[in-house]
This record gives C-alpha cells, sequence and structure tokens, in this order.
C-alpha cells in the first residue's frame, strides 16, 4: 500500500485536533483489518504444513501396510488377522484421504482471505488518496479489480448482487448457502 503523505499515520479520534480526519481512521482501520488477515494467515499456515506433512507420511505408512497385508496367507488365524486389517487399513486411508480433501478447503479459504486483504489494502489506498477518493471511475476500477480476484461463480454471483443493491448480509446468505449445495454434492470418501 502506498501512504500519501497528505495524511498524518495514527488515530487522533479520542483528542480530536483539527487535522483529525475520518477519512484517516477509516485508512487507518481498513490497514489494521487487512494485517489482521495476513498474520492469522502466516499464523495458520504452519500448522496445517505440519498437519499436511503428517497425512501425507499417514498416507504413505498406510500403503506399505496394506501393501504387507496382501502379502499374508488367506487361511487359518493369519487369515483372519489378514481379514481383520486389511478392513481397518482401507477405514484408515479414508480417513486420511477425508483430511487432504479438507486440507484442499482449508487452501481455498487462505486463498479467498489473501483476497480479502488485498482487496481491503487497494480499498484504503483509493481512501487515501484525495485525489482518487472522489472519482467515481476510480471506484468502478476497484470494483473490476476485486471481482477479478474471485474464483467461483459463487463469489461472482455475490459480488453482482450487492453491487446491485442486494443488502450485504442478504448476499452473504445467499453465498453461504450456495457453497453449502456445493459441498454437500462433493462426495468424502
Amino acid at each position: 500500500m502506498t501512504e500519501p503523505s497528505s495524511l498524518p499515520r495514527g488515530t487522533s479520534a479520542h483528542m480530536p485536533d483539527l487535522n483529525w480526519s475520518q477519512v484517516r481512521e477509516t485508512v487507518l482501520m481498513l490497514e489494521l483489518a487487512a494485517m489482521q488477515i495476513e498474520s492469522a494467515m502466516k499464523d495458520s499456515n504452519s500448522s496445517v504444513e505440519v498437519l499436511t506433512n503428517s497425512f501425507t507420511t499417514m498416507a504413505g505408512y498406510m500403503q506399505t501396510i496394506s501393501d504387507t497385508i496382501q502379502t499374508l496367507p488367506d487361511d487359518g488365524a493369519v487369515g483372519q488377522a489378514k481379514q481383520n486389517l486389511g478392513g481397518v487399513s482401507e477405514h484408515v486411508s479414508s480417513m486420511v484421504h477425508q483430511a487432504i480433501i479438507a486440507f484442499q478447503f482449508y487452501d481455498k479459504l487462505v486463498q479467498r482471505l489473501a483476497h480479502v486483504g488485498l482487496s481491503l489494502g487497494e480499498l484504503s489506498d483509493l481512501v487515501a488518496d484525495t485525489g482518487r477518493l472522489f472519482n467515481p471511475t476510480e471506484w468502478v476500477g476497484l470494483q473490476g479489480r476485486i471481482k477479478a480476484k474471485y474464483s467461483t461463480r459463487e463469489e461472482i454471483a455475490m459480488f453482482d448482487a450487492v453491487m446491485q443493491g442486494m443488502p450485504v448480509q442478504q448476499a452473504i446468505e445467499q453465498f453461504m448457502a450456495d457453497m453449502k449445495e456445493k459441498s454437500d454434492d462433493i462426495e468424502l470418501f
């Protein structure tokens, strides 16, 4: 984000003076929100990386176990153990697969939050620049750049609905319903 020289940094809302500006306060809050999103994503990424590596390793071990089980004889007590271990192995492999799918959803969430953070940054830049703030063309350009970051038809539909006048809360509820319907169509096995 660029920092225009016309606006001093920091809040003075608690002790307003002649230099107090609602624009400066807005920019400060937008920048803070964007940085909180970025910080939360960085914090969670290392934990998810550990989990992803653990599940990837577990998947490899499960394949080794399954391969070893297949070499056991089919009859007698060993045959019964082979059947039991095979069933458990398949169940654990299925759970690992479900966890990997959940991590894919997490990755998509991180991408969406990154887009929100970038959009907040661009909004902050626009609001901070008095030369751009009152220019409708700048706002249309910002809206176009934000819309271009969306990767699903549900996100685009939400954005378009808000731009056409639907209340934000209603658009979010519709988006969440669409996403739930979409996730209900995904079979986790």
